[in-house]
C-alpha cells in the first residue's frame, strides 16, 4: 500500500521536495580558452568532414594539453600525429619511445586540417564514419579500438573532456541556435522502478525537456536528478530517473569494473548513485578518469 500510494502522488501530484543541487565542476581556464579558440574550426569540419566537433576538440586538448605542450607550441602539431608516410617538416619527439618522429605544421589549422585527413583517408578509421555525428561516445571508444593511442584509458578521458565541458554542444550547433522550439507531438513513456527508484527510457529522438512535458516534471529538476544539462545528447536506451538517486547502490551490488567508454557519470546512471557520493566512496578526486579494469566501489 505504502509502494502504491508513493508512485500515484509521483505520477499525479508530480509534488517533488529535498532536491539537492547537481554536482559542481572545477574548469580548467586553459581547456576553455582552447575551446573558444578552436570550436569554430571543429564546427567547420564535422561539416566538412563528419568527425564529431567534440570529439575534435576533446582529441585536440587531451593530445596538446589544450595547446601548452612542447609538440603543439613548438610544431603546431595538436593531435599527436606521428610521421608515418608524411612527406612535408617534421620533428623529433620522446613518446613511447624515445626520438619518435612527428610531423610538424606551419600553424596549427594545419595540424587541424590534416587531423580531418588523416581519419578520412585510413581505413582502419572508416568503422567510425558509420556512426551518428552525435554518438561522441562511440567514436571515442572506436578512436581507442582502432588504435589511435595507446593509453587504455583513452576513450574514457576523450568521453569524460566532452561531458565536463558539454563539448557535444558544438555537435548539434545549427540546432542549437534556435532558441524557441515548439514540441508538436510529445512521446509516450513507462515508468519503470529499479534500484527502488522510477525512472524511464529515452527513446533516442527526444531530450530532458520533451521527457519533462510528458510527465509533467520540470525540465530543471530532471536535470538536477540525473545530474546533466537540458541540452545533454540523449541516446536511445538512457536511463532518466523521475527521483532524485542514492548515496550508494542497493546490495549486492558493491563493485563496478570499468569497461571502455564509460564515464563516472553513465556508471552513477546505471547504478542510481550520485556523482559525487561514487566520487567520495572511491576517495577520488574530480579529475579522476575511470580506466577500463578500475574496480569501483558503490557503497
Amino acid at each position: 500500500m505504502r509502494l502504491r500510494i508513493r508512485i500515484t502522488a509521483l505520477l499525479l501530484s508530480f509534488i517533488w521536495i529535498g532536491i539537492s543541487p547537481a554536482i559542481s565542476q572545477h574548469k580548467n581556464s586553459n581547456y576553455e580558452k582552447y575551446i573558444k579558440k578552436y570550436s569554430l574550426i571543429a564546427v567547420q569540419h564535422q561539416k566538412l568532414y563528419r568527425i564529431p566537433a567534440s570529439i575534435t576538440l576533446a582529441q585536440g586538448i587531451l593530445e596538446s594539453g589544450a595547446g601548452n605542450s612542447e609538440l603543439a607550441r613548438k610544431s603546431n602539431n595538436h593531435f599527436g600525429i606521428k610521421c608515418h608516410d608524411w612527406k612535408g617538416a617534421s620533428v623529433r619527439h620522446d613518446d613511447d619511445l624515445r626520438g619518435e618522429c612527428f610531423r610538424k605544421y606551419k600553424n596549427p589549422e594545419q595540424s587541424y586540417e590534416d587531423h580531418a585527413r588523416f581519419l578520412t583517408e585510413r581505413p582502419r578509421y572508416a568503422s567510425l564514419f558509420k556512426l551518428k555525428v552525435t554518438d561522441y561516445k562511440g567514436w571515442a571508444k572506436g578512436l581507442q579500438r582502432c588504435g589511435y593511442a595507446t593509453d587504455r584509458a583513452y576513450a574514457n578521458r576523450l568521453i569524460k573532456l566532452i561531458e565536463d565541458y558539454d563539448l557535444y554542444r558544438y555537435d548539434v550547433a545549427k540546432i542549437t541556435k534556435k532558441t524557441k522550439r515548439k514540441i508538436t507531438q510529445v512521446a509516450k513513456y513507462t515508468i519503470y522502478r529499479t534500484h527502488d527508484l522510477l525512472y524511464v527510457y529515452s527513446n533516442g529522438r527526444d531530450n530532458l525537456n520533451d521527457i519533462a512535458v510528458s510527465l509533467g516534471f520540470r525540465t530543471k529538476d530532471l536535470e538536477k536528478y540525473n545530474e546533466i544539462p537540458e541540452d545533454f545528447p540523449l541516446q536511445k536506451g538512457d536511463i532518466i530517473y523521475l527521483e532524485k538517486k542514492k548515496k550508494k547502490a542497493d546490495k549486492p551490488y558493491y563493485e563496478h569494473i570499468v569497461q571502455v567508454g564509460e564515464s563516472m557519470h553513465s556508471i552513477s546512471q546505471k547504478y542510481g548513485i550520485q556523482i559525487k557520493s561514487l566520487y567520495k566512496l572511491n576517495k577520488m578526486d574530480k579529475d579522476y578518469t575511470p580506466e577500463e579494469g578500475d574496480v569501483l566501489k558503490l557503497r
